[in-house]
């Protein structure tokens, strides 16, 4: 077995990150990353500031019992949080099926460019 050549630090072209940054392949990346997270991020920070202004504004219906102790605060408050693991687990979903494959070709490209 041949040990793989040691190169120096320095001794090889870095990437050219301009160049990557304005290739057609790193633009439909970061196109299928905003077409997903901006609107997401949006629509949750709507569904935030609503549970806020209601609490703010609409305490009787905010008070209103749904089951036993449970009031509609109560519930929205929860479906807060399940609406947070249920974006982090739809974004991950989103990422390993069509931002990551991209990205690893981008990162390939690169490295056999170097």
């Amino acid at each position: 077995m041949s040990a793989a050549p040691t190169l120096d630090p320095g001794t090889h072209e870095p990437p050219d990150y301009q160049q990557v940054q304005s290739s057609a392949e790193f633009d439909e990346l970061r196109r299928a990353h905003r077409s997903f997270a901006f609107p997401l991020t949006a629509a949750f920070i709507v569904w935030y500031l609503v549970y806020v202004v209601l609490s703010s504004y609409a305490g009787g219906f905010m008070a209103t019992k749904v089951v036993g102790h449970l009031n509609v605060a109560f519930v929205l408050g929860l479906a807060q949080f399940v609406t947070t693991f249920l974006i982090a687990w739809w974004y991950s979903r989103h990422a390993a099926r069509r931002l990551d494959p991209r990205a690893e070709a981008i990162k390939s490209r690169l490295e056999a460019g170097a």
